[in-house]
């Protein structure tokens, strides 16, 4: 059980502590892996970042992700069978929000490339990582040296599913019977826009002049 989301970004940072100041960027999800992500960046003396990308839902349940787009880029399962027309129709839906949260979020700023890079990619955790997944495809044809995915907790099955596609896997906890991530928390109350606002912020302010130092 983590008493936070800060607490269980802490402890994720001890074990990623081999990437402190390497040529990588920390890859927050938004909203929940924000304050978590804030943390690793921090201990890690990383930059930070959001992954902009939210699931493409199945049309008979949304909440079954058949792939996942971004601003630029979309994933969907080969063995998925949908008509051009649902993917192009939920990918403009999807990149309509993308959008929104990149202007509220992001603005002016340029995130940085992680062609060649280390890419820790940091959430509060996953259930059954099907936009996950999708993600990582993604994230591949942006040529990254390496994909690290870092959550403190999942169930097993998930994490064997990540694991065939992610370089590096590293999850504290892996419980026998999991009912979702929240259950993991004493504090797991939702992040806010004006908290990931805040720590973005943050990050940029005690980061930035560290890089003009390196």
């Amino acid at each position: 059980m983590f008493k936070d989301r800060i607490e269980a970004g802490s402890l994720l940072a001890k074990k990623l502590e081999k990437y402190k100041g390497q040529h990588g960027v920390v890859l927050a999800v938004p909203r929940g892996g924000v304050p978590l992500g804030y943390v690793v960046a921090r201990d890690l003396n990383l930059p930070l970042e959001l992954l902009l990308t939210k699931k493409i839902g199945h049309p008979e349940n949304e909440e079954y992700a058949i792939g996942a787009a971004s601003l630029t880029d979309r994933y969907v399962s080969p063995r998925e069978n949908f008509s051009a027309d649902y993917i192009e129709k939920e990918t403009e839906r999807v990149r309509v929000r993308l959008r929104e949260m990149k202007e509220k979020f992001i603005g002016d700023h340029h995130p940085e490339s992680i062609e060649g890079k280390t890419v820790i990619v940091i959430d509060d955790g996953i259930a059954t990582g099907l936009t996950l997944l999708s993600s990582i495809n993604m994230l591949r044809r942006q040529k990254p040296e390496k994909i690290v995915i870092a959550v403190p907790v999942a169930p097993r099955k998930t994490l064997d599913k990540v694991s065939e596609q992610a370089d590096e896997v590293v999850c504290l906890l892996v419980p026998e019977d999991f009912y979702g991530v929240g259950a993991f928390y004493e504090d797991f109350d939702q992040v806010s826009d004006e908290e990931v606002q805040y720590y973005l912020k943050k990050h940029r302010e005690e980061y930035a002049p560290l890089r003009k130092v390196a």
